[in-house]
């Protein structure tokens, strides 16, 4: 089997829109996650054929993925970004928090959150899923082995940190979640430092019993592969992961390149945008596109961060912190 990184772009048929070149007032930088390359390559084509159209301007944006907390930490340190679309609500905040690099109502700025299209974790098997993985508590029996990556450096495996906790929590109560996480971390042999790297271990190195990732991915996968190769169990409850978006402000002010990266980002809310998204197995608010793609979309009851944890700020004191639940509980890995 090829790479799973190209021949996914290959099977798509998307590569990056444009060679990187100096940064110009008609050249967009969008800092994004890890496994959203190839969503963003297509992205970027139809915006700039509808910028060309409006605008006679030819546009370039240049994409760099990693994990999103890692990407946050690398334009704190000056990376000049003009956009950011992450996975996590905090990588977003911290620009502000800790570079004033975007103002403290970003979130107000483009609806729902700032938040264009929205996932969950759900798990990839192996065809005929072997081991009979069907719900979180799957996943913390003796002998099945779990990937996912390093939840200190990627937004992903923390959605998955919190959709395990909220499933414990309400299953077996809060003062049980604690080792129900610490059962989940010891069945997970190797922590990657992204989505797109744990993607890589299960299909190309062959690792592991089940892949917790977001629903796109997971999907995006069976298809490239083959569902005689792999399948996709959404699980009955899992976390809603907002993928919150902003212009930042400092590089795109200094860059000239505020308007053009302001629409770029109302591209994603606009039909053809929407489209796009859902089309990637990514769940959107516009209910027409939504209707179109229903098929693609189990049901799954969805616990909110707000409802669950208190909150992003409690949950950050809580868990996320240096120090808090989450490096208590995984240790040393």
């Amino acid at each position: 089997m090829n790479r799973f990184i190209i021949a996914l772009a290959a099977g798509l048929g998307i590569l990056a829109t444009a060679p990187a070149q100096a940064q110009t007032p008609n050249t967009l930088l969008n800092v994004s996650y890890d496994i959203s390359r190839e969503l963003y390559a297509e992205i970027n084509v139809a915006f700039a054929k509808q910028w060309k159209a409006k605008t006679g301007q030819d546009v370039t944006i240049n994409q760099s993925h990693n994990g999103s907390s890692r990407q946050a930490r690398s334009i704190l340190e000056g990376l000049e970004a003009d956009v950011v679309t992450f996975n996590q609500v905090t990588d977003v905040q911290v620009l502000y928090d800790r570079g004033k690099l975007i103002p403290a109502d970003w979130a107000k700025r483009l609806p729902n959150n700032s938040s264009p299209y929205y996932s969950l974790p759900a798990f990839l098997v192996r065809a005929g899923n072997p081991k009979g993985i069907k719900d979180w508590d799957d996943l913390v029996k003796p002998g099945v082995q779990v990937i996912f990556p390093n939840p200190k450096t990627s937004g992903n495996a923390r959605y998955t940190y919190l959709a395990a906790y909220a499933f414990a929590k309400n299953k077996y109560g809060a003062d049980k979640a604690d080792d129900f996480i610490k059962k989940l971390f010891a069945n997970v042999p190797v922590f990657d430092t992204g989505g797109r790297a744990a993607t890589t271990t299960f299909v190309e190195r062959g690792t592991g019993d089940v892949l917790i990732t977001f629903e796109a991915e997971t999907s995006s996968i069976r298809d490239l592969a083959g569902k005689d190769k792999y399948e996709v169990v959404v699980p009955p409850t899992s976390v809603l992961a907002e993928f919150p978006v902003t212009v930042v402000d400092k590089y795109a002010d200094k860059h000239g390149t505020k308007a053009l990266a302001t629409a770029y980002l109302e591209f994603l809310y606009s039909p053809e945008g929407q489209d796009i998204e859902a089309k990637g197995y990514n769940r959107v608010t516009d209910k027409t596109v939504m209707a179109k793609y229903k098929d693609k979309f189990p049901e799954v009851k969805l616990y909110r961060v707000e409802d669950e944890f208190g909150g992003w700020d409690k949950l950050n004191a809580e868990h996320l912190n240096p120090g808090a639940k989450l490096d208590t509980l995984f240790g040393g890995k």
